[in-house]
């Protein structure tokens, strides 16, 4: 039998383990944050993204595709999600006036309602999350150099 080699003495040493054991628990509060508003963390994340994308301007057009590329998703999952949260009635999608394969996407009034809400909520659960990070504006700065070193690879 062949013994596995690992330049880390155990899982604990491990960034990669760790940050993998993080975003689990993370991902279970996000959870538990977000269900007394009745969305999963990736229908927040894509209304948040489409919502922070038109800033309340309801002459901004803004696309599937937008959405995506800011959220960093998959473009059929996004879709598939769009149109959940469009069922919903959280966003509408409307023909876009300049390209007749896009779709132009508006938050509803609820939409915006329920992810002011839900902003409340998430924001709430990272403060406490995080609480025992010493400098959390360090930790921000050091995954979003990571996403930026990173994040031309595979979407979610």
């Amino acid at each position: 039998m062949e013994e596995i080699k690992s330049r880390f003495s155990g899982p604990e040493h491990s960034p990669g383990y760790q940050l993998w054991r993080v975003t689990l628990l993370w991902q279970q509060r996000m959870r538990a944050a977000l269900a007394p508003h009745g969305l999963t963390h990736v229908q927040f994340v894509l209304l948040a993204v489409t919502s922070w994308l038109t800033r309340g301007d309801v002459d901004t057009l803004v696309t599937q595709i937008q959405v995506a590329e800011a959220a960093g998703t998959d473009e059929m999952m996004t879709s598939q999600v769009l149109r959940t949260l469009e069922k919903n009635g959280l966003i509408r999608r409307e023909p876009h006036p300049t390209d007749a394969r896009a779709k132009r996407l508006v938050v509803t009034d609820a939409g915006r309602s329920i992810t002011a809400a839900a902003m409340v909520s998430v924001e709430t659960a990272d403060v406490r999350f995080f609480e025992a990070v010493a400098d959390v504006d360090t930790l921000t700065s050091t995954l979003r150099g990571l996403v930026e070193r990173h994040g031309t690879g595979e979407k979610l």
